[in-house]
């Protein structure tokens, strides 16, 4: 499989298309749900659709917020995977603009709105990760997360034994797993707190 780039920054792109106003905001995501609090907050309230599409690994999702079906949300999907972009949502917004375009028409400029901005937008590639989880005791809960959140580990649920202990769930860059084992490994003082979260 090819390389997966994830966006640098946000990236936006507007074009018009039989008086109709397009406007593409490409925005990096840490996860699903952080995908759908962006496009929450990228409503804009004068305009009449707002479609979208994120892709975060094998998670993604897209919809054509009123307009005929497959001719937006898939569309933006497809110009995200054609540039083997990953951890981002594309939001194309539509201004209406009294001309309707028909279907292959939306497609176009849906998808072609998406793609330009992605063409436009700048990026590094994905690093590989996995998912991992350390067990410490609840007092060295506090200053394990931030440990590992210091060595890039992307921190998640938080589980508890009826023992006292804790389990900490995260992802975390490949090359960053030596690190994090040493990490864990001073903090609890154990050899097996640090294990695969399959």
């Amino acid at each position: 499989m090819s390389t997966r780039l994830q966006l640098i920054e946000a990236c936006d792109f507007s074009q018009e298309i039989k008086k109709s106003r397009f406007l593409a905001l490409a925005r990096p995501i840490s996860s699903a749900d952080a995908a759908l609090a962006m496009i929450k907050s990228l409503h804009r309230s004068d305009a009449r659709h707002h479609c979208w599409a994120y892709r975060h690994g094998e998670d993604y999702r897209f919809s054509d917020d009123g307009e005929p079906g497959g001719t937006a949300g898939r569309p933006i999907l497809q110009a995200i995977d054609g540039r083997q972009a990953d951890q981002l949502v594309v939001v194309v917004i539509r201004w209406f603009g009294g001309i309707k375009l028909g279907t292959g028409g939306l497609v176009r400029a849906y998808g072609g709105t998406a793609a330009e901005c992605l063409r436009e937008a700048r990026y590094q590639p994905v690093r590989a990760s996995s998912a991992w989880k350390a067990s410490c005791e609840l007092r060295d809960l506090p200053l394990l997360r931030a440990r590992l959140g210091a060595l890039d580990a992307e921190i998640g649920q938080e589980s508890y034994t009826e023992q006292g202990t804790a389990w900490l769930h995260f992802q975390a860059p490949d090359t960053c797993i030596s690190a994090i084992r040493d990490c864990v490994g001073a903090i609890t003082r154990r050899a097996d707190a640090l294990q695969r979260d399959d």
